[in-house]
C-alpha cells in the first residue's frame, strides 16, 4: 500500500469515524490527531484578537466520549492550544459556539446515527463550517508521516483545559431566537425523541420554553443506548406515540441532533424531502428563498423536484452528503438545502444541519398558515421509488462498461420524463446502489432489476 493511499484513509465523508478502542479511535491515535490539529492551528493565519489558539469540544452521550475527549484535549494542550469542554452538545451547537466564543476551531466527538460502539471526530473551522478537504488532507499527512513530538512547544507554553458550564443554555437561546417572536408553541402537544443522544437536555428545553407540552422519548442516555431503536432512524416508534397521545406533531432527532424526521398528527412520517418542500414553498411565498433555489442530493425524491418546479423553484442536486450540499449553497448564495435523511440546512441561521431549527421552521409554517401538520405533509407527493443494493467485486467507471450507457438511455426513454435513474457505488461497502423512480411501481421495479442483473454480471 502506498503512503498516499494510507494517508487518505483517516477522514471519511463526515469526519473521522471508527469503533472505540480500535484504530483510529484509540487514545494514542486520538491524542496524535489532537496534536496534528493543534500544529495546523498554530501554523495558520489567525484573525482573532487573542494570539492564543482556542478549541471548543462537544460530544454526544457515548461511553467512549470521556476517553476520546481527554485524549483530544491532551494532544491539543501539548501543542499549546487552550481547550474548552462543553459537554453533551448537538453538532450544530458547536458550529454556532465556535464562532460566538471566538475559537480557532470546534470539535464534535460523535458517530452521529451509529451505534454506541462507534465514535468519531468532526472538526469545524473558526467560521463554523466543516473543514475543507485540503485541511483534512494536511491533518492526515501530519498524523501519518510526521513525528509531532519533535515540534512540541516548551513546557511554559503548554495549553490548559477548562469546562464551560453554561454552553447548553447559550445554544438553547440561539435556537429559540430562530422562531418568530410573534408566535409561541402554546397549545401544541409534541412527542420528542432525542435518541438518548446529544440533545437529550437542550431539545426538550427549547420546545417547552416556547410553550409546547412535550412528551419525552429517548431522553435517558446511559452511555450505551444512543440510537438504540430510538431517534431519526426509527420513526415508527415516534409515530405510534403520536397516535397514542393524540399529539399534534412528532419530532425525532439522531444521536448528534444534526438531522430530524417528523411525524404528522395521523402518525404519517415526514422525511427530509417533505420538510424541505414545506419550508421552500413558504420561503418562496414570502420572497425569502434566495435565488428561488433549493439544494438537495441525488437521493431526493422526484416528487419534490416536480413540486418545486411547479412553483418556480429551481432544484440543484449534489453528491450524497450534507457537506456537499453546504458547499453548493455557499458557492451559489442559497439559503435552504438538505437531504432526504433529515439533514436540513438553513444558512441564514446555521452552518450545518440542525434538527431543532428545522423542526421549529416547520412549526412556524404551521403557526403562520394555520394548517395542520398532515396538510403540510401532503404538499409533497412522493413518486414511487425502488432501491436495490447489489454486492459487487470490482469497481470501475460505469461509463466504461460496454452497453451500460445504452441501457440507462433506453430506460429513461421509457420513463418519458416522469421519473429518473440514479446509480452509484457505496462509499463504505462493496455495493452498488440502484435507484429508479417513476409513476408505476411495477414498471420501475422491472427497470431496477434489469440494471442490477446487468451490473452484477459485469462487475462480478
Amino acid at each position: 500500500m502506498s503512503q498516499d493511499k494510507k494517508v487518505s484513509r483517516l477522514f471519511g465523508t463526515d469526519g473521522i469515524r471508527g469503533s472505540a478502542n480500535q484504530g483510529p479511535m484509540t487514545p494514542q491515535m486520538v491524542a496524535k490527531i489532537g496534536q496534528a490539529i493543534g500544529y495546523v492551528l498554530q501554523n495558520s493565519k489567525h484573525s482573532g484578537v487573542s494570539p492564543i489558539r482556542k478549541v471548543v469540544i462537544g460530544k454526544d452521550t457515548r461511553l467512549s466520549g470521556y476517553m476520546i475527549e481527554q485524549a483530544l484535549a491532551s494532544g491539543l494542550n501539548s501543542m499549546g492550544v487552550y481547550v474548552q469542554l462543553l459537554g453533551p452538545m448537538p453538532t450544530p451547537g458547536i458550529g454556532y459556539l465556535v464562532r460566538t466564543m471566538r475559537a480557532s476551531a470546534g470539535i464534535v466527538i460523535s458517530a452521529s446515527h451509529n451505534a454506541y460502539q462507534d465514535n468519531g471526530i468532526k472538526i469545524f473551522g473558526a467560521d463554523g463550517f466543516k473543514l475543507s478537504d485540503e485541511m483534512e488532507r494536511e491533518i492526515e499527512r501530519l498524523v501519518a508521516t510526521q513525528d509531532l513530538e519533535k515540534v512540541l512547544p516548551p513546557s511554559k507554553d503548554i495549553g490548559r483545559t477548562k469546562r464551560i458550564e453554561d454552553a447548553q443554555g447559550r445554544y438553547i437561546v440561539f435556537v429559540k431566537n430562530t422562531f418568530p417572536l410573534e408566535f409561541t408553541l402554546d397549545g401544541l402537544r409534541i412527542v420528542l425523541d432525542t435518541a438518548n443522544g446529544a440533545a437529550y437536555k437542550v431539545a426538550p428545553a427549547i420546545f417547552e420554553e416556547l410553550g409546547a407540552e412535550v412528551i419525552h422519548l429517548g431522553d435517558a442516555p446511559n452511555g450505551t443506548n444512543i440510537n438504540d431503536k430510538v431517534g431519526a432512524l426509527y420513526p415508527a416508534k415516534l409515530a405510534e406515540a403520536v397516535r397514542e397521545y393524540r399529539a399534534d406533531v412528532g419530532i425525532s432527532l439522531d444521536g448528534d441532533a444534526d438531522r430530524v424526521i417528523m411525524v404528522d398528527e395521523n402518525g404519517e412520517i415526514m422525511n427530509g424531502d417533505h420538510i424541505l418542500g414545506v419550508c421552500a414553498l413558504f420561503l418562496k411565498r414570502k420572497n425569502m428563498l434566495k435565488n428561488d433555489t433549493l439544494v438537495v442530493t441525488q437521493m431526493s425524491n422526484f416528487g419534490l423536484e416536480k413540486k418545486m418546479n411547479e412553483h418556480g423553484i429551481k432544484v440543484i442536486k449534489t453528491g450524497v452528503g450534507d457537506k456537499y450540499v453546504v458547499e453548493e449553497m455557499r458557492k451559489g448564495g442559497y439559503n435552504l438545502g438538505g437531504e432526504q435523511s433529515g439533514h436540513i440546512i438553513f444558512l441564514d441561521h446555521s452552518t450545518t444541519g440542525d434538527g431543532c431549527i428545522a423542526a421549529l421552521s416547520v412549526l412556524a409554517v404551521m403557526k403562520e398558515t394555520g394548517k395542520t401538520m398532515s396538510q403540510l405533509n401532503d404538499l409533497i407527493e412522493d413518486v414511487p421509488q425502488v432501491l436495490i443494493n447489489c454486492r459487487v467485486k470490482n469497481r470501475k467507471e460505469l461509463s466504461d462498461i460496454k452497453g451500460y450507457a445504452e441501457l440507462i438511455k433506453d430506460i429513461e426513454k421509457e420513463l418519458k420524463g416522469t421519473g429518473r435513474v440514479f446509480v452509484r457505488f457505496s462509499g463504505t461497502e462493496p455495493l452498488i446502489r440502484i435507484l429508479v423512480e417513476g409513476p408505476d411501481k411495477r414498471e420501475i421495479t422491472t427497470h431496477a432489476e434489469k440494471i442490477a442483473q446487468f451490473l452484477e454480471r459485469e462487475l462480478s
